[in-house]
């Protein structure tokens, strides 16, 4: 008895200590080109979301396991049309904010992110907040700096440092550069064959250190991370790779950054990409060797899994579930492209999301109002109730699988007729603009319905080769029925480049004056 009583709390604790540990990926969904600081011992992360709205998202954890969004930089952004998916200027698809670089200096937050756009909609914006949540306000616009790195060095000075190791000084002030100070601090080597980019400079021990990630087109050569080391912070600098591995049956990894906890322990944060799920951050151990902080286990692998920083944290998550009770939409939502505000309520019919129709379009991807959410990995499973009842002829409704190439539910009105459909979407979009030019829409599967009142549901599963989405549909919310066919999800850089997201969409194609009512969002993923 005594055997068997210790046998059961040996499994126990295991059970429990595995469960308290941060398994890779520390995050398995969306989370591009990080950015990390600690500041009062509670670990801050910002992330590239494009074209959704708002954007900039700040997350927060305090143990590197449990995540959750407390704010974002921008509610909106408002230089163009575009932004607001106009059919004739064009779209911001794959381009809006990228990269940004957040710091914590003398008692403020700061961030700095530059659109990745031509002209002025690609100025670089630097804003600062009291608090990480916020609010936040621009201080400044200036020139266009691509994945750049906003520094504060010890002695006052200020920099960005940007591209392919260029670098200029900032006024104290921040307001902008101070002419005549750019510097080229590195030339790259001849084995830097492919694109160095992702800065992130950090100082330690008196030394600098700028992280960049390193595409290297050559035979037996991988995606790495590389470190620039110098005693000054004009050069002249050397270079090691301090990460070059791969992980879970996914490709190489890079670009992140580290940091330091308020304990002292360093921490690397570096996305790999995925598949369809997008480019997920993974943590690791960052260990100082010879002034360099190398990154990985003592073998330079990535391990399966670390000590939490702190112990016993609440759990918590940037993908929740919602049924729309709150008087403000959760932080985890966010719009695809500017909102249109009165086109959408949570107070119209308390515990429901209205979504209303605002304009005349003819597809998913110019639809006003789609809020979206990450899916994750490894599988996933998201489901909506919706109330169809104040549909107009020529209504769309329902949820998707949404990217550039979108496996999608729709719920269409025809006359009096309602019909379910599951159909496989893909969008053309111009070079330049972004223009949506085409979207051409497979439909595998039609059902017709008799109630206005519908449950749909879509699976998905990012297991390494993969990438699979199957779709449901409910007259009851408790028995499923699948439609269509398993679709094949899509990472394409040259669209949207993100990752696959749960979608809610509702949109007219003849009139307006419609509107419908989700009465609550599930989802859950193991």
């Amino acid at each position: 008895m005594k055997k068997s009583l210790f046998v059961f709390v040996f499994v126990l604790v295991a059970i429990c200590g595995k469960a308290q540990m941060v398994e890779n990926p520390m995050l398995w969904a969306d989370v591009p080109d990080p950015d990390v600081i600690c500041v009062d011992d509670c670990f801050y992360m910002v992330s590239t979301t494009m074209h959704l709205m708002p954007g900039a998202p700040v997350m927060r954890s305090r143990d590197l396991k449990n995540w959750e969004t407390v704010g974002y930089v921008f509610d909106r952004l408002t230089d163009s049309p575009k932004y607001d998916l106009s059919p004739t200027e064009g779209t911001v698809y794959g381009r809006g904010q990228w990269a940004t670089s957040l710091k914590y200096h003398n008692g403020k937050f700061y961030a700095l992110f530059a659109p990745n756009e031509a002209g002025a909609m690609g100025d670089t914006y630097i804003c600062e907040a009291e608090r990480a949540e916020g609010p936040w306000r621009v201080v400044s616009r200036m020139r266009h700096f691509h994945d750049c790195s906003l520094f504060f060095d010890d002695d006052g000075r200020v920099y960005v440092v940007y591209g392919t190791g260029e670098m200029m000084e900032l006024k104290p002030d921040l307001s902008d550069v101070i002419e005549g100070t750019y510097t080229k601090i590195f030339e790259r080597e001849a084995d830097e064959t492919g694109l160095l980019e992702g800065s992130r400079m950090i100082k330690h021990n008196g030394k600098y250190y700028l992280l960049m990630i390193s595409h290297v087109f050559a035979p037996g050569r991988h995606r790495r991370e590389v470190c620039y080391r110098a005693d000054d912070i004009h050069g002249p600098y050397e270079k090691k790779t301090i990460l070059e591995a791969d992980y879970g049956g996914f490709p190489y990894v890079g670009q992140g950054t580290i940091v330091q906890s308020g304990s002292g322990d360093w921490y690397g944060v570096i996305f790999q990409d995925r598949g369809a799920v997008g480019r997920v951050p993974l943590v690791m151990p960052c260990r100082w060797i010879d002034g360099w902080p190398m990154l990985g286990d003592e073998q330079g692998a990535i391990p399966t899994q670390m000590r939490p920083y702190a112990a016993n944290q609440p759990v918590a998550s940037i993908v929740k579930s919602d049924d729309f009770s709150d008087a403000k939409l959760g932080l985890h939502w966010q719009w695809n492209h500017n909102p249109v505000d009165e086109a959408w309520s949570l107070s119209d019919r308390p515990g429901y999301l209205r979504l209303k129709s605002s304009r005349v379009v003819p597809n998913l991807y110019l639809a006003p109002n789609t809020l979206t959410q990450r899916m994750e990995g490894p599988t996933c499973s998201g489901s909506i109730e919706i109330d169809l009842s104040h549909l107009k002829d020529g209504d769309c409704a329902g949820f998707a699988a949404l990217n550039g190439n979108s496996g999608v539910l729709t719920v269409t009105k025809q006359g009096r007729k309602l019909t379910l459909s599951m159909s496989e979407q893909a969008v053309s979009l111009s070079n330049r603009e972004k223009l949506v030019e085409s979207v051409s829409e497979k439909v595998i599967e039609t059902v017709a319905l008799k109630q206005s009142k519908i449950w749909l549901r879509i699976d998905g599963d990012f297991m390494p080769r993969r990438d699979i989405a199957t779709f449901y549909y409910s007259l009851d919310g408790e028995q499923w029925t699948k439609i269509g066919s398993d679709y094949k999800m899509q990472f394409d850089f040259r669209r949207f480049f993100m990752g696959s997201k749960f979608a809610i969409f509702y949109y007219a194609t003849r009139k307006l004056g419609g509107y419908i009512d989700v009465n609550k969002f599930s989802v859950h993923n193991s």
